[in-house]
């Protein structure tokens, strides 16, 4: 028997859910959250996905002998050629053994030199600016200062592209990343884990790293800091590889893996996830441990796309680590365009009972959200894990937020 979820019901409940000023509500944002920028056909996307990312990288470093021994070897181990974050953990942990001399045919100046190779190549295909005018970053933005809040909006994020900053420079929104300073910031552990911030700027945590990250040996210590644009010839900090790195790289990153963990045990915390394929085993984890611990918590992941793939796609689940998670976490819900799992139970869309004229909730949602019997399908399709349909949700409900808070 096939079970059925109220489209209208839950998407009430994830309205009801983002207008709370007093809870802690969060946004996780992840690698397929660039790919909804809209740009000439031509120039998208705007920032390439991991996979793509890969091959432009692979293309600038080809020629490399080093880095073919590299890829060579990567392969040996069964990793993937076409993953970056693949590439450079593997190449870091080579690095963790390589000191004073070689490990299968690099020794340790080539993999330093590798690292810095990559990480360039990196920090050039994302510092991108987003294009003028209104984009799904800029109505995030806006929905965060639309309403004074008693409990800060946190926006975590995988990505280490400078999106997020822009948006909310370009909105003058307050907010709080973990470092301090103005010539040279600095990361401030203290304020971070003591919540020493004002309530009225919002937190962005970027757990991966960025590409304006830096490392500086000043004395007898590496120390990270934060500049204003990506420094050249710097050591970036980007996506830590979760193994025993010396304590100045592994400080922000297990501080910010930390601060994900206290937000999702707050009483009623919501974390809404975009663009995450469940792919990081580590970040998986730290997600359902927190969440098994706070029967409160919620965390909603909405997917981009169908369930399952297409046949042109390889047939199959699209997400299957989330659905596995999902099943056995009822505080863990999953949203594709025609199915989800709420409270472990899988079910598609159910179809509309209300007409237009009878329930205004209908005329609000279906212009972008909800497109009932969507793709010839007799069932709705809710759309929310296109980041760009998400921002625009949250762009329709700005006004009776602010409406309700003028009425308390």
């Amino acid at each position: 028997m096939t079970n059925f979820h109220d489209p209208i019901r839950h998407l009430k409940y994830l309205r009801q859910s983002l207008s709370q000023d007093n809870e802690a509500i969060g946004f996780f944002i992840s690698a397929g959250c660039p790919l909804s920028v809209d740009m000439p056909k031509d120039e998208w996307p705007l920032i390439p996905d991991v996979r793509n990312l890969t091959i432009a990288i692979n293309a600038a470093l080809g020629n490399d002998d080093k880095y073919k021994i590299l890829l060579g070897e990567l392969k040996k181990s069964g990793k993937d050629q076409e993953n970056v974050e693949d590439i450079l953990s593997f190449l870091r942990g080579l690095l963790a053994v390589a000191i004073g001399g070689d490990v299968r045919g690099l020794s340790e100046a080539d993999l330093l030199a590798l690292e810095g190779q990559i990480c360039a190549k990196i920090v050039d295909k994302l510092d991108v600016p987003l294009p003028n005018g209104e984009t799904p970053y800029h109505r995030m933005s806006n929905w965060v200062r639309s309403i004074d809040r008693k409990v800060p909006i946190e926006i975590f994020t995988t990505n280490y592209d400078l999106l997020l900053e822009q948006a909310l420079d370009d909105l003058e929104v307050p907010y709080f990343d973990g470092f301090v300073g103005s010539r040279r910031s600095f990361f401030d552990l203290r304020a971070v884990e003591e919540n020493l911030i004002p309530v009225h700027w919002s937190r962005l945590w970027k757990i991966h790293g960025s590409i304006n990250w830096h490392q500086e040996t000043v004395g007898q210590e590496k120390k990270v800091y934060r500049s204003s644009h990506p420094e050249e010839g710097a050591t970036h900090l980007i996506y830590p590889s979760h193994l025993k790195y010396e304590e100045s790289r592994k400080m922000p990153y297990l501080a910010l893996i930390d601060q994900l963990n206290r937000f999702i045990r707050r009483k009623s915390s919501f974390l809404v996830l975009s663009g995450y394929s469940f792919n990081d085993g580590h970040l998986n984890d730290a997600i359902i441990n927190a969440l098994k611990s706070n029967p409160t918590g919620m965390v909603l992941a909405l997917q981009f796309g169908k369930f399952n793939l297409s046949k042109e796609e390889g047939g199959g689940h699209r997400y299957p680590k989330a659905y596995e998670l999902a099943e056995r976490q009822h505080n863990l819900n999953v949203w594709t365009y025609d199915q989800a799992i709420i409270g472990t139970n899988q079910g598609k869309w159910g179809a509309i009972k209300h007409k237009d004229d009878e329930d205004p909730d209908i005329k609000e949602f279906a212009p972008s959200v909800l497109i009932e019997g969507g793709d010839g399908a007799s069932e709705p399709h809710v759309k929310l894990g296109d980041f760009s349909v998400f921002t625009d949700f949250l762009k329709k409900f700005i006004g009776s937020q602010v409406g309700e808070q003028d009425v308390k």
